[in-house]
């Protein structure tokens, strides 16, 4: 495959990550890349750093596999480099190709069309909760965002904690949980039956407790959008036929994408073999959030309501 030079600019900023990397204890140089360089020349410039490539395009990312380079594969969507770099570091950290505590500098093509141009040095945790923070803020539309950070905050804690030691998967669907009770069954006797409004709130810690402990049964929790617990231990009934998720998902994630689909609730799924939360919408992964070992921070923005056309 041909190969483009590099150009006198990315030289620099390499050189620059270089010594950036040695002054800030850095291992690894992200490229998000639109260009088929030669990777191996990069690699071996930056001596002992690790250099990761993403890029969304067939070409490179056929030059970073033959190079031996570690890639992280991008769909091709209209979006920013923000969101761009975002998503690679989320799919890196998935394929355990960077840690969620590491920090990386990344290189990218900040005002240029296709040569690399910026660089940024990422703390990927901070990275990680400002993006968890503004992707839930994007999904207020449906769900309040109130009760949503509720409900991930616990997913979250699931999948970082477990229960006793052990790893523990969980499903929760928020919104429109009266057609979500239409599209499930129950599994198991309804803990949640016969309490009071007040005593089913996600944000009370006394039910919070008592889902962590519910969540090693199997089934669903049924949450409304103003974070009533509506029942739980739920089987959900909505068809799959259609969608489309990475492999190695489980039940649990195909039924939490059917559910969004169906109904336009948002479901959140905790990976019992890693601790992974996934957040569905329409049918989709709009959020990753991989088990660290501090707990989340969150950020407060100032937003303004959609405008009606």
């Amino acid at each position: 495959m041909k190969r483009v030079d590099l150009s006198p600019q990315l030289t620099s900023l390499l050189k620059a990550a270089k010594r950036l990397a040695s002054d800030c204890e850095i291992d690894v140089v992200f490229l998000l890349a639109d260009i088929p360089y030669d990777f191996q020349e990069i690699s071996k410039s930056l001596g002992k750093l690790r250099l990761v490539v993403s890029s969304d395009k067939p070409d490179v990312q056929r030059a970073a596999q033959e190079d031996g380079i570690a890639l992280v594969p991008l769909i091709h969507e209209p979006q920013t480099r923000q969101v761009q770099i975002s998503q690679a570091i989320l799919e890196a950290i998935a394929d355990e190709i960077l840690a969620s505590g590491d920090r990386i500098i990344a290189l990218y093509a900040g005002f240029e069309r296709e040569h690399a141009d910026s660089l940024s040095i990422v703390s990927l945790a901070d990275h990680l909760a400002k993006l968890t923070s503004r992707d839930l803020q994007r999904l207020e539309t449906k769900v309040p965002l109130q009760t949503l950070r509720a409900v991930v905050d616990l997913a979250v804690e699931i999948g970082r904690e477990g229960r006793e030691g052990k790893p523990v998967g969980a499903l929760f669907v928020v919104g429109n949980h009266r057609k979500v009770l239409s599209l499930s069954h129950e599994q198991v006797h309804d803990p949640f039956k016969g309490y009071s409004q007040k005593d089913r709130m996600v944000n009370n810690p006394r039910v919070k407790e008592s889902m962590k402990e519910l969540a090693q049964i199997d089934g669903a929790f049924i949450i409304s959008s103003e974070g009533v617990v509506q029942s739980a231990g739920r089987i959900l009934n909505a068809s799959a036929e259609g969608l489309t998720l990475s492999k190695g998902l489980g039940a649990r994630h195909w039924a939490a994408a059917a559910i969004s689909k169906e109904t336009g609730a948002i479901a959140i799924a905790v990976s019992e073999s890693t601790g992974t939360v996934r957040i569905f919408q329409d049918g989709y992964v709009v959020l990753r959030i991989e088990p660290m070992s501090s707990a989340m921070k969150w950020f407060d923005f100032d937003t303004e309501p959609p405008q009606s056309e």
